[in-house]
């Protein structure tokens, strides 16, 4: 499948402001489960200077930073990839990582040890997450079909455009969450189960279509012998082709689209506009 994306967001200050380097997440990602085939961004007005680099998390980034004050900036990416991985489940999980809870040796219990750190302490978390993981008999892939099913069934998609997720134990308190809300609930039930888990920013075909269109956020759980694996919790499904991965990292913020702060008292708005096309 080939998905072609416009997106384009306009910062507006009441006053001229000085915008300290920002960070720039909005490269579609280069792997095994899509290619990309074209990538622009451009950002108006021009930054005094910039330089693209690889993140933490391996994340293709552009850092940019600014010399004059600005009243607006307008940033506008375009993409065109085709997307690869029709089955995500084709890879053969090691017969020791088939039980829950998981445990990695070393070396590879270190470096994913940072995926593997709960941010949420609830006793309701755990709760659920072992309540899923015996309806799963404990078994890995059943868990995190039947976790990924359970919170699309049973919680309501909500939409709002600002604001980081909210905490696990509150989402599952309300029973009720954004696409990303819902994301970080499955990374934090995850890892509770001891498989690393983390949060995933970029596009999917159907939440691209809505009126008006939006950015989407899952989760990637890394899986020996399948590498890191997506799951959408506001689908109820793993991830196939209808998804585009830009960003991911252990903590949301890390693969937040853009990340940066501006010096003045201005009060500022935030527009955006995406166009998505689907072929193939």
């Amino acid at each position: 499948m080939r998905i072609s994306v416009i997106h384009s967001t306009t910062y507006r200050y009441d006053r001229p402001v000085f915008h300290e380097p920002h960070t720039f997440r909005l490269r579609p990602r280069h792997d095994a489960a899509q290619r990309l085939l074209n990538f622009a961004l451009d950002i108006s007005p021009a930054p005094a200077g910039k330089s693209e680099c690889l993140d933490q998390d391996g994340n293709v980034v552009l850092e940019a930073w600014f010399e004059s004050m600005l009243e607006e900036m307008t940033v506008r990416s375009s993409f065109e990839i085709e997307t690869l991985r029709e089955n995500p489940f084709d890879f053969m999980l090691p017969r020791e990582m088939s039980g829950l809870p998981l445990s990695y040796r070393p070396p590879l219990r270190d470096a994913v040890m940072p995926y593997l750190v709960s941010g949420s302490e609830s006793e309701e978390v755990r709760v659920m997450a072992r309540s899923v993981a015996d309806k799963a008999d404990g078994s890995t892939m059943a868990f995190l079909t039947g976790l990924s099913r359970y919170l699309f069934e049973h919680f309501e998609h909500t939409l709002r455009d600002h604001g980081p997720p909210l905490e696990p134990a509150v989402t599952l308190r309300e029973r009720a969450g954004t696409c990303r809300d819902l994301a970080i609930l499955f990374c934090a039930a995850c890892r509770i189960m001891g498989i690393p888990a983390r949060f995933v920013s970029g596009y999917e075909r159907e939440a691209a279509f809505q009126e008006p269109a939006q950015m989407h956020a899952w989760a990637e759980v890394y899986l020996a012998g399948g590498g890191w694996r997506g799951y959408d919790p506001a689908v109820g499904l793993a991830v196939g082709t209808s998804h585009v991965a830009v960003a991911a990292a252990a903590d949301p913020r890390l693969a937040a689209p853009i990340s940066g702060a501006y010096r003045g008292s201005a009060d500022s708005h935030m527009d955006y506009q995406i166009a998505l096309q689907v072929s193939g």
